[in-house]
């Protein structure tokens, strides 16, 4: 086994080894661009440190680490266009470096080009590696459109919300974790417990990234600080402050989610004190640490060695702990 900086080492070594320039250039420079524009790497380092998690080197699950990053890099693209983001990791997204179009078309061959990197497998892996895709894939444009719907809803519940992020982040981080262990070709009990520690990693994570997106320090955070507010987006945290804030508190903030102002930052600032005093912020922080100790439930049922199984406990850890 690897420690996590190195496994992101191999995964950028390999992303640049395949990155090629191929005309038109105009196609391809948007995919070159967002996928250098760094980022943490947790999807594909859980595909092959999974693989090594159960006793394969993680230079065999290399090509399917870089389809789950292209896929996740693809739908940044397309979500950016749809959330009219002007920042993606602290840089300008592709829509708004070329132009709505070129994003848009440069996102759909990012897509097929991540199918293309199950081709390195044998027929019965890849078989398995296309299913999980496929699936996985579906859900993420599922759990996008009931994201878009909800901007628009007044009624929507914690439940929804939740069924929102396991669709739209937690499926992909699930899926990158199981690709590891269908490589090595691990018991499906473990395969299917893998991959239920890395669904519940990924709802503490977006539940994290929802947090941090109003919360977190504007210097690391690399997105626009309070993005989700601006787009009157209905985060945990504002479910919970309508749960949990007196009737003033209520309808002052249903009336700050229903407007859009051109100068955002009184906006931000009047939310935020809302989610501080009504306890949405206290609630969001216990959801995240309840989501990552049911992952680690998860772990202590699986039949690996114990030096394993904590590399994966310490993982998830530093995921909860982080500040970007």
């Amino acid at each position: 086994m690897h420690t996590v900086s190195q496994y992101q080492e191999f995964v950028i070594e390999y992303l640049q080894s395949q990155l090629e320039v191929k005309e038109p250039k105009n196609l391809y420079e948007p995919i070159h661009y967002i996928l250098g524009l760094g980022g943490k790497k947790i999807r594909p380092v859980l595909t092959i440190m999974s693989a090594e998690i159960f006793d394969v080197s993680y230079k065999k699950a290399l090509p399917a680490a870089l389809a789950v990053e292209i896929f996740h890099n693809f739908s940044l693209v397309h979500d950016d266009i749809m959330d009219d983001a002007p920042l993606r990791r602290g840089n300008t997204t592709v829509h708004e470096k070329w132009n709505t179009n070129t994003a848009i078309l440069s996102g759909d061959a990012m897509l097929i080009l991540a199918y293309q990197y199950f081709e390195f497998y044998e027929p019965k892996i890849f078989r398995k590696l296309a299913k999980l895709f496929s699936k996985t894939a579906l859900r993420v444009c599922e759990g996008q459109q009931m994201d878009v719907d909800f901007e628009t809803r007044q009624d929507v519940t914690i439940s929804e919300y939740m069924k929102m992020i396991e669709y739209k982040t937690a499926v992909l981080v699930a899926a990158a974790i199981k690709m590891g262990a269908i490589i090595a070709e691990a018991a499906t009990e473990n395969a299917d417990l893998i991959y239920d520690f890395g669904l519940n990693l990924g709802l503490a994570f977006q539940l994290q990234d929802d947090y941090l997106d109003a919360f977190g320090n504007p210097e690391t955070f690399g997105k626009q600080l309070g993005g989700d507010i601006i787009e009157n987006k209905k985060t945990y945290l504002y479910l919970k402050a309508m749960e949990y804030a007196n009737e003033a508190d209520k309808q002052k903030l249903a009336d700050l989610f229903s407007t859009q102002l051109e100068d955002s930052t009184v906006k931000i600032t009047e939310v935020k004190e809302i989610f501080v005093n009504s306890g949405a912020s206290a609630a969001t922080k216990k959801a995240i640490e309840e989501y990552t100790f049911k992952a680690f439930e998860l772990l202590d049922q699986m039949n690996i060695k114990d030096d394993k199984r904590q590399i994966l406990r310490a993982f998830g850890e530093n995921l909860m702990g982080r500040k970007v």
